[in-house]
């Protein structure tokens, strides 16, 4: 078996038979890191000693069987967002380069607590503010399929550190997708909780109102178990979860506008696979989605450009073209707008939790398109605005509704089918989640 890509949760039941050591694990992540051609534009910087310093106590920790639980010795990547003490956390920025934090972050913290083993920082899109993961200010990863397509962003060497097996999993951000939409890309699980459900003291922001970090994995299980150890709580129990009698709402409308063969056929056939393991399958089209939709300039561009504007016209030149200009689109939105757009949203959001209560999921694709030339975007800007504004579109349904949402790979390269599911209820989005992935594993 090929350990290096095996589910973090395969890892540690080996760890805990005594069939795995994760030091040694841990050096073999390292060993293929250096030796893995695109290495460099996954992981912005290792943290060997860190690693190995943590494998050791895990070691330890299992022969005294005192082992902290299923991820005890479990080699994660971290996006670069994500403050880690006496190591550059930079979020992809020239404007912070050798921002070098003092402590970890709090999900870090509760992470190591609970035995995870820190393998290093992941390259991503500069400040988290792009979807598509190109940046050719510190470095862009492959796409897992074809090296050059783009990889999904923001959080794109955590997608890919994880689809090439070198990490058992990985930590990322979500604002608008940046989770969900990388994992697809590079066909694997990626989870977004729902806002607030785990801490941002330590997070380089992009929006706050919005920004979370979720885990990026090869299993529901993974991410399930991953959840639990960024709040530090005890994972939810996923035996027994069913898709016969699941109720999914296919939402129509927007998730299909403009939307590209590719993905709509995988997302077609993952559903009808879906009816025939017993799903119940609606369709439906809430009006909140495309009032939400409207809202989403008013709300994003305004609170990033608040957030960065100093750091940002102190030296624009250090910083991607396509990427400050998404930053300055913010500046010129009125105070009085920004407020009424967040009165509204709220409204909005309230409508659509009453319209989808009859529920267990609402489904659609991850994205309306798949990965596209990273050179082409590189090279013709119009291009790039265009793609990234699509590739996001339906990931961010979910941030506007400020719900948990969670991408599975549908079987075909590069497809994602999304699961979105009520505010607060991540554990139940998982639970049903486990029951999706198992069936479409089941007819694939």
């Amino acid at each position: 078996m090929d350990w290096l890509k095996a589910s973090a949760a395969e890892q540690g039941r080996a760890f805990l038979a005594g069939l795995l050591s994760p030091v040694e694990q841990v050096e073999a992540y390292l060993d293929a890191i250096h030796r893995h051609r695109y290495g460099q534009q996954i992981y912005a910087r290792l943290t060997p000693t860190r690693a190995r310093a943590e494998a050791i106590a895990a070691h330890d920790r299992a022969k005294a069987g005192l082992r902290r639980g299923l991820l005890d010795g479990v080699a994660l990547s971290w996006k670069d967002n994500v403050d880690s003490a006496g190591i550059a956390t930079e979020a992809g920025s020239a404007l912070l380069a050798k921002r070098t934090p003092a402590q970890d972050a709090r999900s870090l913290a509760n992470a190591t607590m609970l035995g995870s083993v820190c393998l290093g920082k992941t390259h991503m899109t500069e400040l988290a503010f792009s979807g598509l993961g190109l940046n050719p200010v510190t470095a862009t990863p492959p796409n897992a399929y074809d090296p050059g397509l783009a990889p999904g962003g923001s959080s794109s060497g955590a997608a890919v550190s994880v689809a090439l097996g070198l990490a058992a999993a990985a930590i990322g951000s979500d604002t608008g997708g940046s989770i969900r939409l990388p994992a697809a890309w590079n066909g694997v699980v990626g989870f977004k909780p729902t806002h607030g459900a785990v801490s941002s003291d330590g997070v380089v922001p992009l929006c706050a109102s919005f920004d979370v970090l979720g885990p990026i994995a090869r299993t529901v299980e993974d991410c399930a178990e991953i959840f639990a150890i960024l709040r530090g709580e005890a994972a939810v129990d996923l035996t027994g979860a069913e898709t016969r009698g699941l109720r999914l709402l296919v939402l129509e409308g927007v998730p299909f506008d403009q939307a590209r063969e590719g993905p709509v056929t995988a997302f077609e056939d993952a559903v009808r696979r879906l009816s025939q393991a017993g799903a119940r399958i609606t369709h439906g089209n809430p009006p909140s989605v495309a009032k939400a939709m409207a809202l989403a300039t008013t709300l994003f561009a305004p609170e990033a450009y608040a957030t960065w504007r100093e750091q940002i016209e102190d030296a624009p030149e250090l910083m991607y073209p396509p990427i400050l200009q998404r930053f300055r689109g913010g500046k010129d939105v009125l105070a009085t707008d920004f407020i009424a757009g967040w009165q509204e949203m709220r409204r909005l959001r309230a409508e659509w939790a009453h319209a989808v209560a009859g529920f267990d999921a609402v489904i659609l694709p991850t994205s309306p398109i798949p990965p596209p030339d990273a050179a082409r975007l590189l090279a013709e800007p119009d291009y790039f605005t265009s793609e990234n504004l699509l590739a996001l579109r339906n990931t961010r349904i979910g941030n506007m509704l400020g719900l948990p949402g969670i991408s599975l790979p549908t079987g075909q390269p590069a497809c994602g089918l999304m699961l979105m599911g009520p505010a607060g209820q991540d554990r139940a989005l998982l639970r049903t989640a486990a029951a999706v992935e198992a069936a479409l594993a089941a007819a694939a």
